[in-house]
């Protein structure tokens, strides 16, 4: 075993971690995790995380954002693992997103250097605390407005006991039918020129996310992306020629670009990249890709950037469910002991790939073999005519959109290859989603 993940932090297996063999209960996890025992002698419901696939991933993404000319803050909702986090960090990434300001106290505790809440910070208690770390730590913490009221409800309880340096706040354009972001250029410019108001934040740049305006690759959807991606880049640019960001800011970020489109955001924004500051202003353009990290088999697979251009590398899908077959109640029909507390569903049900039969420590191809429905804890799966399929047998499931299948997780066991015929377990990936 590899020491490069949560094992350490684990210490003595008690039971309560879904998928762990009764027989570790009693033994430190690093010791267990040393031995590296083959995944047939797991239980089920599990999830694996495939190290080699991450591990190409990051580097992937890292080699794509160099030649594409971007930066990158990966979004660490996905996986809410400091280990992972630093993986990218070391790949070269700007710093970490997140989503709530809970997540940001957490990026902070975990001493992240710089920090973007791709969110408007209006919780009091949230933004005085923001505050104290603006004193106490040398951490850069960026986040997002799409209100002047926004706006003024950071001013106020930021000027309660002013910070030594100013929060640096993103203006957020967004579009119409759209999530959140201000819904036209006029409004934007108003929460610029509330943000210059105030001395205890800093116009640092602007901000959006396309991803709510398309679910598809098709033309079409590729078209919404980059008509409301031209919206941003004009608004950055009337910001700068208007000279209205803020002289404390050293760099200006211009940010967009979930897991979906990052292609297209570098097609439109990456010119607007200029760390020299030979535009008078040095600016960052940032994608907050977050999926790449384990990609998935189902909406990523399907969505991806790297799959609309060759030459580019590709991603490897690093997550799997294994579930074991606890019913036949009829002809055609499975049933396993995962369902919609182990394995994700919002953005499509589980892939049937393969079956590890009873007794058995290799994992056959399962041809024809499809989810349909999913309860609680169980998964209905579709079996061909014929199959020979029996109650003890296990199913490894692919899995659609990352981040609802961590959320589900403690800890996933990180094996060394799901190619394998019986992949080792190496390691453990924790999780803090409160």
């Amino acid at each position: 075993m590899t020491d490069d993940f949560d094992a350490s932090r684990i210490g003595v297996l008690d039971g309560s971690l879904k998928g762990f063999p009764p027989a570790s209960v009693g033994l430190d996890a690093v010791a267990f995790l040393a031995a590296a025992p083959a995944l047939s002698g797991f239980t089920t419901p599990l999830v694996t995380l495939d190290r080699s696939a991450v591990r190409d991933n990051v580097e992937t993404m890292r080699r794509w954002c160099e030649r594409a000319g971007v930066g990158l803050a990966p979004h660490g909702k996905t996986t809410m693992n400091r280990a992972l986090w630093q993986r990218q960090l070391d790949a070269g990434s700007w710093g970490i997103t997140v989503a709530t300001p809970w997540q940001l106290a957490v990026a902070l505790d975990w001493s992240i250097p710089k920090v973007m809440l791709a969110n408007a910070l209006v919780q009091p208690e949230h933004l005085r605390a923001v505050a104290r770390a603006l004193d106490a730590g040398d951490a850069q913490i960026v986040v997002w407005a799409d209100s002047v009221r926004a706006v003024q409800i950071m001013a106020a309880v930021l000027a309660e006991q002013p910070p030594r340096r100013p929060l640096h706040v993103l203006v957020e354009l967004g579009a119409p039918g759209g999530r959140t972001g201000a819904r036209d250029h006029a409004t934007a410019l108003e929460i610029a020129e509330a943000v210059s108001a105030s001395p205890e934040l800093a116009l640092a740049g602007v901000s959006g996310y396309e991803g709510a305006l398309a679910h598809h690759g098709d033309d079409g959807s590729l078209r919404i992306v980059h008509d409301y991606l031209v919206s941003l880049a004009d608004l950055h640019t009337t910001l700068l020629r208007a000279d209205r960001y803020d002289a404390r800011v050293d760099t200006l970020i211009v940010t967009a670009g979930g897991s979906a489109y990052f292609d297209v955001v570098a097609e439109v924004l990456a010119s607007l990249r200029d760390l020299a500051g030979s535009t008078g202003r040095a600016v960052d353009v940032l994608l907050r890709s977050g999926a790449y990290i384990t990609h998935d088999d189902g909406f990523y697979r399907g969505i991806s950037p790297l799959s609309r251009h060759t030459g580019t590398g590709d991603f490897r899908s690093a997550i799997h469910g294994w579930a074991t077959i606890v019913s036949r109640p009829e002809p055609g029909l499975a049933l396993v002991d995962g369902g919609k507390r182990d394995f994700p569903f919002d953005e499509g049900l589980p892939e049937v790939q393969g079956v590890r039969r009873a007794g058995s420590k290799t994992v056959e191809p399962l041809p024809g073999a499809t989810a349909t429905a999913m309860n609680d804890q169980h998964t209905f799966i579709a079996l061909p005519a014929g199959s020979d399929l029996e109650v003890g047998d296990v199913v490894r499931l692919g899995l659609s959109h990352p981040c609802t299948t961590f959320d589900k997780w403690r800890a996933l066991i990180v094996i060394d290859d799901v190619r394998g015929a019986d992949p080792l377990a190496v390691d453990v990936v924790t999780t803090t989603f409160g």
